[in-house]
């Protein structure tokens, strides 16, 4: 691109041909005042800060709206130019609350910053309120109107930006002010909720709600999806290569931070989805299943073309535990060029992934598919392989062990009958079936636990031969730790529901399970140390008969005490958090062996990061970071859609129940190419708002 040279203050300088006179001087390193005008949009001049000097020319011009050229001679301060900026600045603020230092924009507002560098704190002219209520209506973004002024950006970015068009300039009584046609809300208007208006304002008159930014980084408040998964997947990123039909591409995105791309598309517990701010307008993003759908669609395996695996370096890592967080740590740690041995003590790696989630919502094709992935990278993985000693794993050359041998040790509470024939921990029971050992459990079955793996066992007796099975649990219907399509599932599949239970005994004969007696429980609450306080109304005792009884209350790893590893109270693993290094040099451990259960996701990311640290560790930089999705433009003009609030969220579709209770089929069916079409499209991109240009204050020239 040709450039050109002008003069400004007394400075040569050579800028791009095409610039403003404002720009050009920005550009340069030299500061013009400017409210109006945003890198990103179309000068319009209101302000009127931004005006200077220029030879030749009358009077003082507009230099967000005047082309530099070639020999141009500018002056940006002189007598003319202060006063008529402090003029142009009092009517900005003239209409403006004086409360700056109770407004949340305080230090971060650019109409502050420049007041204190054109005019101080003393204002000449006379001040008034303009008394336009505060709309806080809106889902997502807070409109206080006395705080505008008038400047426009965000008119332009609605318009010019996303094409989407639904704020314009506004008359009430004397006052102007920015709205919607007929103070219609932002849904009914159309609005894509992109924030784009919010982004660009300089005033705080539109802001994103308090709730969404407090407390958290710039990149997590404005995409909180991808910032709220443990591996940071690109959210956004991927939803809209579905939107484009591109499912491999899709797909690659997911596999650039995890290796279990298809198994989390059935079973992570998504808290992505739980930030999402879709959800605030009706419902979040199925991310999850998008998930699933582009993974189950990518025919093309694009991912593969850009994997690499770096040149073998000789050196060993031993991983014990093939769960979520040892595989990915072992698959990452060989891509780095390292030769890694996974040791499992069960019959098939997978971990939790295999022993722990029942088939019917973990495929097991899924499971070994990816697997074999990480099989065919080059790790060794040893089934039928306890590891009784880590110093016997140094002797024979490894050079690093990571334990991540999970939370198998299920718990029981100590309560008078908790050691009689037929009471089961969850985590025995869940294995036995996934084994294929022979369960016998009788007719009548009582959970007991409120979470996933209590729901797991519920829907597993069913599915084993129990006629009749009940999940007690503390918690009441509402406050239960499981997630709600396992409950929604789980009661439509027969499961009864008892809340707000204390269990205070097993009722037994002959040392033989016969039942539970519960107490009903009137309040719980948690202490500071997490420890239920629970208050039971008197004289409530009951009895629900059972031949089996299941704990699933928790659970905890199983280290070995010759692995010689320091523990904390809970009989976790205690180790550095930054460097995942255990009280051992050379041993790391990663996974719920040190966070306690976890979902698989976070055990994934756990993986990551010991992988990068012991890579390091082995001389390595530790980068496991990968580029396998193609680059993508980003289509900033969203486009008007007036039903665009009211797409509501794709529900799944699950085999009937009579149906699924018949086997361990998946219960939930795929998702069709227009429902994922249809989702996909009613993300609001949150993550456009980073590509818009960040204003520079004038501390920055």
């Amino acid at each position: 691109m040709s450039t050109i040279k002008f003069n400004i203050d007394g400075k040569d300088v050579e800028v791009r041909n095409g610039r403003s006179v404002l720009e050009a001087a920005l550009d340069s390193g030299i500061y013009i005042p400017h409210l109006c005008y945003h890198e990103d949009l179309s000068p319009i001049g209101a302000c009127r800060l931004c005006i200077v000097e220029i030879e030749g020319m009358e009077g003082l011009v507009l230099s967000c709206s005047t082309p530099a050229a070639e020999g141009m001679v500018v002056k940006t301060g002189s007598e003319s130019i202060d006063a008529s900026r402090r003029l142009a600045m009092e009517l900005l603020l003239a209409g403006h609350p004086p409360d700056c230092g109770t407004c949340v924009k305080y230090l971060n507002c650019e109409l502050q910053s420049l007041k204190q560098y054109i005019i101080g704190d003393h204002i000449r002219v006379r001040t008034r309120s303009k008394l336009i209520p505060v709309n806080a209506d809106n889902p997502i973004f807070l409109h206080e109107p006395n705080k505008c002024v008038l400047c426009g950006r965000c008119v332009r970015a609605c318009h010019e930006l996303r094409g989407v068009g639904v704020l314009f300039y506004k008359k009430q009584g004397r006052e102007t002010y920015i709205g919607t046609e007929n103070g219609l809300s932002l849904a009914e208007s159309g609005c894509r909720f992109c924030g784009a208006c919010a982004e660009v304002c300089p005033t705080g008159a539109i802001m994103d709600k308090e709730e969404f930014a407090k407390g958290k980084s710039r990149k997590a408040a404005l995409v909180p999806c991808r910032y709220a998964c443990p591996a940071e997947i690109d959210v956004p990123k991927y939803i809209r290569f579905i939107r484009e039909k591109n499912y491999s591409a899709a797909a690659a995105v997911i596999r650039e931070k995890v290796p279990f791309p298809g198994v989390l598309g059935y079973v992570c517990d998504h808290p992505c989805e739980d930030v999402c701010k879709r959800g605030e307008i009706n419902h979040p993003i199925s991310i999850r299943n998008l998930k699933r759908y582009a993974v189950e669609h990518d025919t093309e395996k694009i991912w593969k073309e850009k994997s690499r695996k770096k040149d073998a370096t000789g050196r060993k890592a031993a991983v014990i535990g093939s769960g979520p967080a040892g595989l990915t740590a072992a698959y990452y740690l060989c891509k780095q060029g390292h030769e890694v041995t996974v040791f499992e003590a069960l019959p098939q790696a997978g971990g939790m992934m295999r022993y722990g989630i029942p088939e019917y919502r973990m495929p097991r094709d899924i499971l070994d598919g990816e697997i074999k992935i990480i099989e065919d990278t080059g790790v060794e993985i040893k089934t039928d392989s306890k590891v009784e000693s880590i110093d016997n794993l140094f002797d024979d050359g490894y050079e690093a062990v990571l334990v991540a041998v999970g939370a198998h040790k299920g718990q029981k509470l100590r309560i008078p009958g908790a050691r009689s024939e037929g009471v089961l921990t969850g985590l025995d029971f869940l294995r036995d079936v996934n084994l294929g050992n022979e369960v016998n459990i009788g007719k009548r079955v009582v959970v007991l636990g409120g979470g996933n793996v209590a729901f797991d066992c519920a829907r597993v007796a069913k599915r084993a031969g129990a006629e009749e099975v009940h999940i007690a649990c503390l918690e009441c219907r509402e406050d239960m730790p499981a997630s709600c399509d396992e409950i929604d599932q789980g009661e439509q599949e027969g499961i009864c529901l008892n809340p707000s239970k204390s269990f205070k005994r097993i009722i037994n004969e002959e040392k033989i399970a016969k039942g539970v007696e519960f107490l009903d429980v009137e309040s719980l609450t948690f202490d500071e140390d997490n420890l239920p306080q629970v208050e039971v109304v008197d004289d409530s005792e009951h009895i629900l008969e059972a031949d089996t009884i299941i704990f699933a209350i928790g659970q905890q790893p199983d280290i070995p005490e010759e692995f010689d590893l320091d523990k904390t109270d809970r009989n976790l693993i205690e180790l550095d958090s930054y460097t995942f290094e255990t009280s051992r040099e050379g041993v790391y451990a990663a996974g719920d062996a040190v966070s306690g259960t976890a979902s698989v996701i976070e055990a994934i990311a756990s993986g990551r990061k010991a992988a990068s640290i012991i890579d390091k560790f082995l001389d390595g930089d530790g980068r496991i970071d990968e580029k396998l999705a193609p680059e993508a433009e980003l289509q900033k003009c969203l486009g008007p859609d007036p039903d665009f609030a009211a797409m509501d969220r794709v529900e799944e579709v699950c085999v009937l129940p009579e149906e699924r209770l018949m086997s361990f089929c998946r219960v939930v069916d795929e998702m069709d190419e227009a429902s994922a079409d249809y989702e996909s499209k009613r993300c609001l991109q949150c993550d456009l708002r980073l590509s818009i240009t960040p204003v520079k204050f004038w501390g920055n020239y």
